[in-house]
């Protein structure tokens, strides 16, 4: 088809041809930034954590640490938790992934360095590997005689140092590129400056407040504490006896000491679920402003092309009498929509550039992907011409007779 004559309708017409550009051009460059958005919090939603989620089950405490045995106590607690039906393991940890505490602590590779090499999550507990479910790709867990009891490790002028640590594959990777980690020395929990021996790699466990991005979230490092008193619990079970093992863990617990407060209580799954919420929240906000976009433009189009009709009802008429097929009139308005469509996605392109630009240096988020702009670019043309249809086939329809006599 020759646009020549469509371009010089559309001269004739500039605001109304601007406005529909511009429309067209904003919800590009909003929807394009909209959609990276809502896949950058499903990313993180989604992003294993390597614990078993659906095994794990938490039950955090107060009152334990006001308590002149809590030590005995924190034994008391995890054998009457050990001794539930239906759990597999248990363990008295500083934290959780997304529990509301975060531990952490630098990581250097010799003693006296200035710089850390990274900053790292660290995990206190006995059986942490198996009470979270971790899979282990190198080494080995802790042994017996390298855990150090937590309430003799705080001591006043205490001696004592953590001999072993595992960390993550990312931790490993970052320290020790294209080397293995075992048997490797770091410094990061120790006060006396003395080395963890690196003993055991696991394939990720996330940290506790999912800090950094893809790499950094999996930097964690667990160390051989016991009897750790911070009212925190970690129990493992099968899927289908979650409620039934909370129960009981709580229930067992107020047998222990009548002198605490459970806090919270339930599955790991479900403190996903509460520590998400606000990426869920988000994502459908997101949702809602596209589809309002969306709609909106389309009501523009329609609109547009629809006054348009009532205006050219005469010249569409002449076409008709002079041989114009009601198939030609329709592409007539589709191509023209088409010519809009595209000016409009330039220009919403190099918006959408401009607004991930914003994005990256107010909120530090990544780099908007090149092939997000011409997947908004096609759903802005299939847009525009459903949107056009109806108004074009009402065109095509018009009788030659009743547009001349129209003039």
């Amino acid at each position: 088809m020759d646009i020549r004559p469509i371009i010089s309708t559309l001269s004739r017409h500039k605001t109304a041809a601007a406005l529909i550009v511009m429309e067209i051009a904003l919800t590009c460059a909003i929807i394009c930034n909209a959609v990276f958005l809502i896949g950058q919090r499903l990313e993180r939603m989604h992003r294993p954590t390597g614990l078993a989620e659906s095994e794990v089950v938490r039950v955090n405490i107060t009152g334990i640490g006001e308590d002149e045995n809590a030590d005995e106590l924190v034994r008391r607690d995890v054998a009457a938790l050990r001794a539930i039906p239906g759990v597999i393991s248990v363990s008295s940890t500083n934290h959780l992934p997304f529990d509301n505490s975060s531990w952490n602590s630098s990581i250097s590779l010799a003693p006296d360095q200035p710089m850390p090499n990274l900053s790292s999550s660290v995990y206190l507990g006995e059986n942490l590997i198996r009470t979270f479910g971790l899979n282990l790709v190198e080494g080995r867990d802790f042994t017996a005689d390298e855990y150090v009891d937590w309430e003799a490790l705080n001591k006043p002028n205490s001696n004592l140092r953590i001999p072993a640590a595992i960390i993550t594959r990312e931790v490993a990777q970052k320290l020790f590129p294209g080397e293995s980690a075992i048997g490797r020395n770091i410094y990061a929990w120790n006060q006396d400056d003395s080395p963890h021996r690196v003993v055991g790699v696991v394939e990720r466990l996330v940290r506790p407040n999912d800090n950094g991005g893809p790499t950094q979230s999996y930097y964690s490092i667990l160390l051989p504490v016991s009897n750790v008193t911070m009212g925190r619990f970690a129990l493992r079970t099968t899927p289908e006896r979650r409620d039934e093992v909370t129960k009981a863990a709580v229930a067992a617990l107020e047998r222990t000491s009548a002198a605490r407060i459970i806090l919270r209580q339930g599955s790991f799954t479900e403190v996903m679920e509460t520590y998400y919420r606000q990426d869920r929240s988000m994502a459908w906000l997101l949702v809602a402003v596209i589809v309002a976009l969306l709609v909106v433009t389309a009501l523009g189009i329609v609109g547009l092309a629809s006054f348009w009709v009532q205006q050219r009802t005469r010249q569409i008429g002449v076409r008709r009498a002079l041989g114009a097929t009601r198939g030609q009139v329709l592409r007539y308005f589709q191509t023209e929509n088409f010519l809009l469509a595209t000016v409009g996605i330039v220009i919403g392109m190099i918006g959408a550039y401009g607004i991930n630009q914003l994005l990256m240096s107010t909120y530090e988020l990544p780099r908007l992907p090149a092939w997000y702009l011409p997947l908004g670019a096609v759903a802005l043309w299939l847009l525009g011409q459903v949107a056009v249809f109806g108004p074009a086939r009402r065109a095509a329809a018009v009788p030659p007779a009743v547009a001349t006599r129209s003039a």
